[in-house]
């Protein structure tokens, strides 16, 4: 590992433990040549996920747009913040294990809905109004009205 100090190319491990809830490894290091401490992070190397989106254009997986559209539903509701970085995390866990690498974002939709009726279903209605694009209240009542059979 180089050195941000001095560039020198050696190091030594002096400290190493988990961090992100396993997800990586926080390294402290040593110098060889300047004797000077830094920190790496070691991280599994996942391949890419590519989304096809509703007009076939394609674009990388990114976790923040589905975190900030659970944001938006669940704005103004009783959901912890870790709640929805628990479910962004699995949501991307499933894809991440499916064995293509391109996904469409109607499959992506279907597991935020999918988990977000479980958590909260004023959110889910929420989410599901723009993700569906309600275009009347029929529609709406109809969602609704499913919601409330499934109970």
């Amino acid at each position: 590992m180089k050195c941000p100090y001095c560039a020198f190319l050696e190091s030594k491990v002096v400290d190493s433990r988990p961090a992100d809830e396993g997800a990586s490894i926080r390294r402290r290091r040593e110098c060889l040549s300047c004797h000077k401490r830094f920190t790496t992070y070691e991280t599994m190397e996942s391949l890419p996920l590519i989304v096809i989106k509703k007009d076939g254009s394609r674009q990388s997986f990114d976790r923040n747009k589905v975190m900030s559209g659970l944001i938006r539903a669940c704005e103004k509701r009783p959901v912890a913040y870790q709640a929805l970085e628990g479910m962004v995390s699995e949501i991307e866990q499933v894809l991440q294990n499916q064995m293509e690498r391109e996904i469409r974002s109607a499959e992506i939709g279907e597991l935020v809905m999918e988990r977000l009726k479980r958590l909260d279903e004023v959110a889910y209605v929420r989410f599901a109004s723009v993700y569906r694009q309600f275009k009347d209240i029929n529609t709406f009542m109809t969602e609704l009205n499913k919601l409330l059979e499934d109970k």
